[in-house]
């Protein structure tokens, strides 16, 4: 029976969004904004929804709000290309103000932050970040957050797209930790015309080379030890998520402390 005051939503149930702004970060990486036409979808900070492009309007493609809902309907994707990934190919490189996407039901819900106060591990690889932000800025409007400390991860430097805005986060919210942790501290020296840009007109916007970790994610994230009484969030790609977890449980975290989602 529906909940009197509630809609039943059904995985039918589909919103229409207008694309207000397309930002190119990186030759493989760009975030879109957009604005709910009509309603505003009703999903919770850290799950995913299915989205369906106009260039490819018979492939939906999975991906997780980077904001927390807002009543004016605001809604934020990173997404990065991937092989053969035409939808997230099109995403980065097609996208254009104006363009109408249609947004399917909210699903998941694995990757929450509890109201225990228990400390908060985050462990975000690539665009797995975007449902780990919409987790801060909604934690963040709470009277007490937890301690939250937020591993970001890439190959390379270039790869923490989003560093600026979390520097941003982490000098704003004093109980948010940001660790930018990359596979090689060298920069691959291949032309990306999207980052060249960006640091011709402000500079280069990533980390100081001091605060870098340089390893795999996994295995830095448990260098700190095991997170015994700890709530731990692992959000990237399958192999990422996958590596993570193994070396989390192998390292004496228990499994029951770890909420993950491959992205």
């Amino acid at each position: 029976m529906q909940p009197a005051g509630q809609t039943l939503h059904t995985p039918d149930t589909v919103w229409s969004a207008t694309v207000v702004e397309h930002h190119r970060l990186r030759h493989d990486v760009a975030v879109v904004r957009l604005e709910c036409d009509d309603a505003m979808v009703p999903f919770a900070p850290g799950q995913y929804v299915d989205v369906t492009v106009p260039q490819h309007p018979r492939l939906p493609r999975r991906l997780s709000p980077a904001l927390p809902p807002s009543l004016d309907g605001k809604l934020e994707f990173h997404v990065r290309t991937v092989p053969g990934g035409w939808v997230s190919g099109s995403i980065v490189t097609a996208t254009r103000p104006g363009d109408v996407w249609t947004i399917g039901a909210p699903q998941g819900g694995n990757l929450h932050v509890d109201d225990s106060g228990r400390i908060v591990i985050m462990v975000a690889g690539g665009t797995g970040l975007a449902p780990l932000r919409a987790l801060i800025l909604d934690v963040a409007r709470r009277p007490d957050p937890p301690q939250t400390f937020l591993f970001v991860g890439g190959r390379t430097p270039r790869d923490l797209y989003a560093a600026d805005m979390l520097i941003l986060l982490a000098e704003t919210l004093p109980w948010l930790t940001v660790v930018p942790v990359v596979e090689s501290v060298d920069d691959p020296g291949i032309p990306d015309e999207w980052y060249d840009r960006i640091v011709a007109h402000v500079g280069d916007p990533g980390f100081h080379p001091d605060e870098l970790l340089e390893g795999s994610l996994d295995e830095v994230v448990t260098s700190y030890g095991a997170f015994g009484d700890h709530q731990v969030l692992v959000c990237g790609s399958a192999a990422m998520v996958r590596a993570t977890l193994h070396t989390l449980v192998e390292t004496g975290t228990p499994a029951e402390n770890v909420r993950f989602d491959p992205y």
